[in-house]
């Protein structure tokens, strides 16, 4: 009996890793579905898929869907980019596929602490969601200020030491419309699935 519902729950598993995994590919390359353009960036609300699977499924499978974002980031910049920026930055794998693993792992683990510490469901997961949206936003933003800060001044046409202001408006700015978005989206489409996923 045991053995039968272990199978039946990673029957379950699978298919969930694998739904949400398509719903990644779909949403990054179906215009609007995972991006919003937004000058020289794009609004980004891929990572609400990744935070769902790392809070139902925990934080190794939110890392594998985070990883699999990654990837198709990095390739993407090759040969189809995103955005003018994506040839420039997203062609280093630090950039386009570490902080992606770390949505997963971050958002998966900071759940876990607070249920472990019983804190209201809902507000456990829009938390989650406000750290998973944020370490995409501060890492990827961050690792092309520390990497690429020249190249993209050059870019934006300003000067080297101006970069960084730059980059704390488009956190203040983009990064907090995605956290928020993803602190009231996440609770919605997550409370169901971990009802199903319990039974």
């Amino acid at each position: 009996m045991q053995a039968m519902q272990n199978r039946r729950n990673k029957t379950l598993r699978l298919a969930l890793l694998g739904v949400l995994t398509a719903i990644i590919i779909i949403q990054t390359f179906v215009p609007f579905l995972g991006y919003i353009p937004l000058g020289v960036l794009n609004v980004t609300i891929i990572p609400v898929t990744i935070i769902i699977a790392a809070v139902v499924l925990g934080p190794k499978d939110g890392a594998i869907v985070g990883g699999v974002w990654g990837m198709i980031v990095f390739i993407r910049a090759y040969v189809a980019p995103t955005s003018p920026l994506a040839p420039l930055v997203f062609v280093n794998p630090i950039i386009s596929v570490l902080p992606r693993i770390l949505i997963g792992l971050l958002a998966g683990y900071a759940y876990m602490a607070f249920t472990k510490l019983k804190l209201n469901q809902s507000l456990s997961l829009a938390i989650s969601a406000i750290i998973g949206s944020a370490v995409n936003t501060i890492l990827v933003l961050g690792l092309i200020f520390i990497f690429y800060k020249e190249v993209y001044a050059d870019f934006i046409k300003l000067d080297v030491d101006q970069v960084l202001g730059a980059l704390m408006v488009i956190i203040s700015t983009n990064g907090v419309l995605e956290a928020v978005f993803a602190a009231i989206v996440v609770p919605i489409i997550a409370r169901p699935l971990l009802a199903r996923w319990k039974k």
